[in-house]
């Protein structure tokens, strides 16, 4: 074996993402490259078989149908009705816009499912809003991509349904263990931008805090939309439908909602909405199906095995494994799009973690977390491109912007890995204590 067949195919990938080339296709160039180099030992033919299998599984069909959920959600006025809900709660706050921010991209999560979707949408519809207000424009690329981190824990996240999948991990108590700690993470952004808007002055946007009518008033004309969590939740725990079916059942409450609660969406406008959710869904499984071929190529050269053995042979202990991972994942996430290194690293991970004796729940939502952030991270990540494009942000005005949001969130990171209880809790109250698939 040659020093090309073992490299190869890293070096091509690497070339690629140096060129800006996107992740899906660099992956998939890079197996492509790997395949015709052993075609004497693998047929050609086999690396079409292997992308096919990415999307060999039952738990990927959940991923469209949330993503078709979250389209109609936002062709129907939901968002309107989050904002004015976030703007009663927060509005009264220092810096009452950004507030508004992280309390809508909370509100969001368990709607859109994908962080990269909100982070347009809340660019779009309060990134603006803060420039014509005084904000910088960096500060306003910075929160609106920060605060879309939220969705990566807020189920039905699709980062938690792909770990899910790939390291054959319960949906429903992932789905449960990301509630919490989506909390203390908006928590931690929340009191980041109290202490730089009182700084620079950026101020609240009501005189007074909302008085308890009007808190009222808009918590009902949302209560249908926030209830959806709670919908797939009670369902999966009472076995009234498993995690995939929820997907299915969301599609129907949210389209009920849609027309005959809000009366704004027109049956007229699916067509329309099911092209936009088959493009986002086509996107993601276009990637789980490069990562697949990427990944036949890095266990022909037992890079995992290898990858195991230095990490595995580092240490015994729990905590201080999760701790080198993170680091690990840290220096990965400045030059790997948070996806791709999902899909890519997890069945690498989950035989160490598993081995000492980390729960794969707890591991799922520090590892999601964990690179997540690498979503804000420059120079590669993904949610800091569309805020700062959609913006017209300098990549350097947003890197020095970002450094207090990054160091909150790297906090809330070690939090996460050193008290389990923070995931562990609701899996455990809702489903029992235990870590069997469900």
């Amino acid at each position: 074996m040659t020093l090309l067949h073992l490299a190869g195919p890293a070096l091509v990938v690497t070339l690629l993402f140096l060129l800006r080339t996107p992740i899906t296709w660099a992956m998939a160039l890079g197996a492509l490259f790997f395949f015709v180099l052993n075609r004497d030992m693998i047929p050609l033919s086999n690396f079409a078989q292997e992308m096919a299998e990415g999307s060999q599984s039952v738990s990927l069909l959940a991923l469209p149908l949330f993503v078709l959920a979250g389209c109609i959600m936002n062709a129907s006025g939901i968002t309107r009705r989050l904002i004015n809900l976030a703007d009663v709660l927060v509005g009264h706050m220092m810096g009452a816009l950004a507030q508004m921010c992280t309390v809508l991209g909370t509100l969001l999560g368990g709607l859109t499912a994908s962080s990269n979707a909100d982070a347009a949408m809340l660019s779009k519809t309060l990134g603006h809003q803060m420039i014509r207000k005084g904000y910088s424009a960096a500060f306003a690329a910075v929160i609106t991509s920060s605060a879309s981190i939220i969705t990566a824990l807020i189920p039905p996240s699709i980062g938690l349904i792909i770990y899910g999948y790939l390291s054959e991990t319960s949906i429903g108590r992932l789905f449960a263990a990301g509630l919490l700690p989506g909390f203390v993470l908006a928590v931690a952004l929340m009191a980041t931008t109290r202490i730089v808007a009182a700084r620079r002055g950026y101020l609240p946007q009501r005189a007074e805090r909302a008085r308890w009518p009007e808190i009222r008033s808009a918590l009902h004309d949302g209560l249908w939309a926030l209830s959806i969590p709670v919908v797939i939740l009670a369902g999966t725990r009472y076995g009234i439908f498993t995690t995939t079916e929820s997907g299915a059942v969301v599609v129907v409450y949210v389209l009920f909602i849609s027309i005959f609660v809000y009366r704004e969406f027109r049956l007229r406008d699916l067509p329309e909405v099911l092209a936009e959710a088959a493009r986002d869904s086509a996107t993601v499984m276009v990637m789980i199906c490069a990562a697949a071929a990427f990944g036949f190529y890095l266990s022909w050269e037992a890079v995992p095995q290898s990858l195991s053995g230095w990490i595995a042979g580092a240490t015994d202990d729990p905590l201080l494994m999760l701790v080198l991972i993170n680091v690990v994942l840290i220096v990965l996430g400045t030059a790997i799009e948070g996806s791709a290194a999902l899909i890519i690293l997890t069945p690498m991970l989950m035989p160490i973690v598993t081995k000492v004796g980390i729960d794969p729940v707890h591991f799922g939502i520090v590892f999601i977390t964990n690179l997540t952030i690498a979503g804000i991270t420059p120079p590669v990540g993904g949610m800091m491109y569309i805020s700062s494009q959609i913006l017209r942000v300098p990549m350097m005005d947003y890197a020095r912007e970002v450094m207090p949001f990054l160091l909150a969130m790297l906090m809330v990171l070690v939090a996460l890995s050193a008290f389990p209880q923070i995931s562990l809790l609701l899996p455990d109250l809702i489903y029992g204590a235990a870590n069997a698939p469900m």
